[in-house]
């Protein structure tokens, strides 16, 4: 009975690895119909590096029949020529995936990844390559540079052509994405009579986008006019904006003022530096923006107004909202369209075509031929430019007046009105006293000052000190560099 059940449980255990041994061949047939459809060309090799698979693609990039390689070692095949090296082999070696190229029997060029199969225990139990056709990978990274590059053309031309569109009829110089959009979305915005809020750093530009505004709009035939919030005395300002009747006050007019709002009338308005408003002056603008009416000082009729108000600010209005240094009401009048006017350190394609303009505008007025050179271009890209716009001009303008030769070197671009880029780099390890440095800024202003007008008075005069004085300072500053000088 027991010998029955014994020979019983063995044939049971023989069916049982039959049906396993039936299921692993339709799942290996299973397997090896998935890879023979694979795109790239595929190798497998057991353990010891013996062929046990290879797909049609293999056969297509090799040009070999995989009759030839099958049961083949890749030691034979590597030795009888079939690859030069093989990756396999390598992959067996150090256990680690490799990515290799390969010379074919057939002339061809292959670019070969082979990566290794691990059991339970870590140990390696095939080699699973992955063949591509170099030179079909050569055309297609050729056909993508194309098609890259096509797409660059195509950007570049759509760039060009929409620059071209915003700057007709402009003076703007723009090569920056960054500033194009700022313009676009002013070009939008000029077409309605919203009020638009500009913001950004001093010197970023804010001005020009109010003019481009202006240019673009309806209101273009009309009066654009600025207006410095932060220039016009508090007692006068009212009388600026709004005017003043006959007799108004003490040392007016005999037949009165027309105020700039009223003057202004059918266009746009330009109230720079709006953050500077004080808080009564607030309230009367206010009322001007909601009622679409002025009166003027010392008067008693009102006078309607259509003027479409442009403003700019350096300053964090909501902030200063917050601590009630500003109208919230008016604050949000104004803030109906806002546009950040980015800093120049934010839109640097824009600072070559910008200092190029400069360049040419004061090569011009001062009768120069001078011309950038690379590395001085190359300085200014690096330079954080906290003044912007208005202090590339100046240091193009003081350059251009400065340096000896056409050629302005790296070297040549001179300190700026409030530190100095150049002079920091170049001295970083040296010590100033306050005093040293603000002689080394005197130094500099004065001679840039006396070379723009050639005479002592006016340079005096645009400096706000006497002649005098001026004489005197050059002089003491020209003994010091010329002991300088001979010492060294």
């Amino acid at each position: 009975m027991e010998i029955q059940q014994l020979v019983s449980n063995i044939l049971s255990d023989s069916c049982d690895l039959e049906m396993e041994l039936d299921l692993l061949k339709f799942k290996l047939k299973e397997l090896q119909d998935v890879i023979e459809e694979f795109n790239d060309g595929v190798y497998v090799t057991d353990k010891y590096g013996n062929t046990i698979l290879v797909n049609k693609y293999w056969e297509k990039i090799t040009g070999i029949k995989r009759e030839e390689v099958l049961k083949k070692n890749m030691l034979s095949l590597e030795k009888d020529g079939y690859v030069s090296k093989s990756a396999t082999l390598i992959v067996l070696k150090y256990k680690k995936s490799v990515t290799i190229e390969q010379k074919l029997k057939t002339g061809k060029k292959v670019l070969v990844s082979s990566n290794p199969i691990f059991d339970r225990e870590g140990n390696v139990t095939m080699v699973v390559t992955s063949v591509r056709d170099v030179i079909e990978l050569y055309e297609l990274e050729e056909q993508l540079e194309k098609k890259e590059e096509m797409l660059k053309s195509q950007y570049s031309s759509n760039t060009d052509n929409l620059k071209n569109q915003l700057l007709k009829f402009s003076d703007i110089i723009v090569e920056d994405e960054n500033t194009i959009n700022v313009l676009q979305m002013a070009k939008k915005v000029a077409k309605v009579d919203a009020t638009v809020l500009l913001l950004g750093e001093t010197g970023s530009g804010k001005e020009e986008i109010a003019k481009y505004i202006h240019k673009n709009s309806k209101r273009c035939n009309n009066n654009f006019i600025k207006i410095n919030c932060g220039a016009i005395p508090e007692h006068l300002m009212e009388s600026e904006f709004f005017g003043y009747e006959k007799g108004a006050f003490t040392g007016a007019n005999r037949e009165g003022k027309i105020g700039l709002f009223e003057m202004c009338n059918n266009g746009n308005l330009f109230l720079d530096e709006v953050g500077e408003l004080p808080l009564d002056m607030q309230v009367k603008l206010l009322r001007v923006l909601q009622e679409r009416e002025i009166t003027r000082v010392g008067g008693t009729r009102t006078i309607k107004i259509d003027v479409r108000v442009i403003a700019a600010t350096n300053r964090d209005l909501k902030k200063m909202v917050d601590k009630k240094l500003f109208r919230e009401d008016l604050y949000y009048r104004l803030n109906v369209i806002p546009i950040t006017v980015l800093p120049l350190r934010k839109r640097k394609k824009d600072i070559k075509p910008l200092a190029m303009h400069f360049l040419n505008k004061f090569n011009k007025k001062y009768n120069f031929n001078k011309s950038l050179t690379c590395a001085a271009i190359d300085y200014l890209y690096k330079y954080d430019w906290p003044g912007n716009v208005r202090e590339l001009r100046n240091i193009i303008e003081r350059t251009v007046i400065m340096s000896k030769g056409d050629k302005i070197l790296r070297d040549d671009l001179t300190v700026r009105m409030l530190g100095d880029y150049n002079l920091v780099e170049n001295n970083k390890d040296k010590h100033f006293t306050l005093k040293e440095a603000v002689e080394n800024l005197e130094e500099v202003l004065i001679e840039t000052t006396f070379k723009k007008y050639g005479n002592v008075r006016a340079a005096a005069k645009e400096l706000g000190i006497d002649a005098s004085t001026l004489v005197r300072k050059r002089k003491k500053y020209r003994s010091k560099s010329d002991c300088k000088n001979s010492d060294t």
